[in-house]
């Protein structure tokens, strides 16, 4: 706070921008400032165009080209903040004794109402590849079912909808197989409590995995889900129930979330009287005319790939293509969740066509046991903001696996080298 009091006083290294109405609201507070103040739709463009900048601007007016900033430590995209805590809220005094207590920056003309309403906001954290198999169970045999979930589960938890992508299935008698390069891969029933420990709401299952024991196997794992009233997508007892989407509700904002498999082998894959995964390409344009025609119904359309797996930062060109593909059609969330290894993003905005929104390439894994390379130890959590109905900004977080099986929180230096990798990965913008 102090150094944002100095910026606007016009010291510092770096200046300050503002957009009108934080000038007036803040004004009051802090005395005329001369800072340059900005259009709200000029602010992205001039702080690209100014390195070491900071803005300041209305909080609805967020979107995830911008990076939302800490105040003396506190996270104004934290959907458990005490928005007394928030250095920049401002107090407007209406009639009589009481006050309205509006979050950052509030719009004179929607007063005494927030633009901050918590009612409205809902944070909806998404995860990378799941497989509690091989070093991972193993791990989780010799330290407990609850080991992968130790570190991070506190934030993992924290978010109204927290997401996992688990490939393998659940059996009540999988058992652990560590031998080099295995392949076939499951998890015990047991296991699921790792998962209930993040606080896991809903599960992607669009994983190549799914049928590793089989279509029986298969049956046997989409039967845990629906007796644990585990909300499932992107598999099913057959393709309909595979490629249908899974609907969602939180502070009034509406979901639909889809997952596809984009990959082989071809035992994945979901017929009309088998089950398996929702194979994409068999079903493209259907998928396609879904998000479209979703993208009209509910507020947030979320598509996951399991697209064909690479092990750098940069996407492959294809997945580039088919992932704008799907934005395109209508998805404010694109996410690939093949990669073993953290991948670019591609945040949109207000001025972008489309609107607000991000692509996210590949997060890494979450709970699997590539312990081999950094690359691979390496982890993204990606949390989303959603406030109004749509997208307002997306939190990288970022971890680091040990033994197998459990994540921790990566060092500031660790972080910087992981967000350095992904940024410089970013496929050029269209």
């Amino acid at each position: 706070l102090v150094e944002l009091q100095a910026r606007w006083q016009g010291q510092g290294a770096a200046p300050l921008l503002v957009t009108p109405d934080a000038a007036d609201l803040l004004g009051a507070r802090w005395g005329q400032t001369p800072a340059q103040v900005v259009a709200v739709d000029a602010l992205l463009a001039a702080l690209e165009q100014t390195p070491g900048a900071v803005g300041l601007l209305p909080f609805d007016r967020l979107d995830p080209r911008f990076k939302v900033l800490t105040v003396d430590g506190v996270n104004l995209l934290d959907n458990h903040l005490d928005v007394t805590t928030y250095p920049l809220a401002v107090s407007l005094t209406v009639d009589g004794p009481a006050a309205a207590l509006v979050a950052a920056l509030l719009q004179p003309e929607v007063r005494p109402a927030s633009n901050r309403d918590p009612k409205q906001l809902t944070t909806l954290l998404m995860t990378g590849v799941t497989a509690m198999s091989r070093g991972t169970a193993a791990a989780m045999e010799r330290s407990g079912v609850l080991f992968p979930a130790a570190v991070i589960s506190g934030t993992l938890a924290a978010a109204d909808i927290t997401h996992v992508s688990n490939e393998v299935p659940f059996l009540d008698d999988c058992v652990v197989n560590n031998t080099e390069n295995n392949l076939v891969l499951c998890s015990d029933t047991t296991y699921w409590a790792a998962l209930e420990a993040i606080g896991t709401d809903i599960v992607g299952l669009s994983g190549n995995h799914v049928n590793d024991f089989g279509r029986e196997g298969a049956r046997s794992s989409l039967q845990f889900y629906r007796d644990h009233q585990i909300p499932i997508y992107g598999s099913g007892m057959n393709v309909e129930e595979a490629c249908a989407p899974l609907y969602w509700e939180h502070n009034g904002t509406t979901f639909a979330f889809v997952a596809v498999l984009a990959f082989g082998p071809p035992g994945a894959w979901a017929t009309e009287d088998e089950p398996g995964a929702c194979y994409y390409y068999d079903h493209k344009e259907a998928v396609l005319d879904s998000v479209r025609k979703l993208a009209q119904e509910v507020d947030i359309v979320a598509v996951e790939l399991q697209y064909e797996e690479s092990y750098n930062p940069w996407p492959l060109p294809g997945q580039v293509t088919e992932f704008r593909e799907l934005r395109a059609a209508g998805a404010d969330i694109v996410t690939g969740v093949q990669s073993h290894v953290p991948q670019a993003l591609e945040p949109y905005g207000f001025l972008d066509q489309g609107g607000p929104g991000v692509i996210v390439y590949g997060l890494g894994n979450l709970f699997f046991d590539q312990m081999w390379s950094w690359e691979t130890r390496t982890e993204l959590y990606n949390r989303h903001t959603i406030y109004g109905g749509r997208v307002v900004s997306t939190e990288i977080l970022t971890g680091v696996l040990e033994d197998y099986a459990q994540p921790r929180w990566a060092t500031p230096e660790e972080r910087a080298g992981i967000l350095e990798s992904i940024f410089n990965a970013a496929p050029e913008r269209p």
